[in-house]
């Protein structure tokens, strides 16, 4: 388990290492702020959905031959965990769901969520394996957020060349932040 949960956090970290989760990691890194709420949020439906998916795909979709279901499956599970994130949201926390606008539905189409219910079957784990995976790829993925978001904001704060502001700093500096991450790769 241990093993399970440094090498999701570090090893393969699920945006820097196996490039999923990219659409929110570029969107939503602008500020340390919305970067955590969008980390929280996405790590309560990475866990959720993948104990969901894979109670279903155990007791329902294998039970019954019907695997080839799956990816439409997982889809719509996703989509109604998100759902029921923002239902939570905007009456717990209305400032937060503000900041995140747009990029709360983005947490439906998050590849990195449907990735995990996918790879927990595809690697065989067992139910508290594949909760340790998710919670553990939530925490990558949080991790990475994070660290890209408070690297955007002291960006925002130097002299950088105007042929490199937004976008093009933005990739170069998740490039060498995929680069730092490879250097755990001798741990696990």
């Amino acid at each position: 388990y241990i093993l399970i949960f440094i090498a999701a956090i570090f090893v393969n970290n699920v945006v820097l290492s196996q490039f999923l989760g990219i659409c929110p990691f570029l969107g939503v890194s602008k500020k340390v702020d919305t970067a955590l709420g969008m980390s929280m949020a996405v790590t309560f439906v990475m866990t959720i959905a993948t104990i969901v998916t894979f109670l279903i795909q155990k007791y329902i979709l294998d039970a019954f031959g019907l695997s080839y279901l799956q990816t439409i499956v997982f889809i719509l599970i996703i989509a109604s965990l998100v759902q029921m994130v923002e239902i939570i949201l905007k009456k717990v926390s209305p400032s937060l769901y503000q900041a995140l606008g747009v990029f709360l539905p983005l947490i439906t189409t998050n590849c990195a969520i449907l990735g995990v219910a996918i790879l927990v079957i595809q690697k065989e784990y067992n139910l508290a394996q594949s909760i340790v995976y998710a919670v553990a790829t939530a925490i990558g993925f949080a991790l990475a957020l994070v660290i890209f978001a408070g690297i955007r904001e002291q960006l925002d704060r130097t002299n950088v060349p105007a042929a490199m502001k937004g976008v093009p700093i933005a990739l170069i500096t998740a490039g060498l932040l995929a680069m730092a991450f490879m250097g755990f790769s001798g741990i696990a």
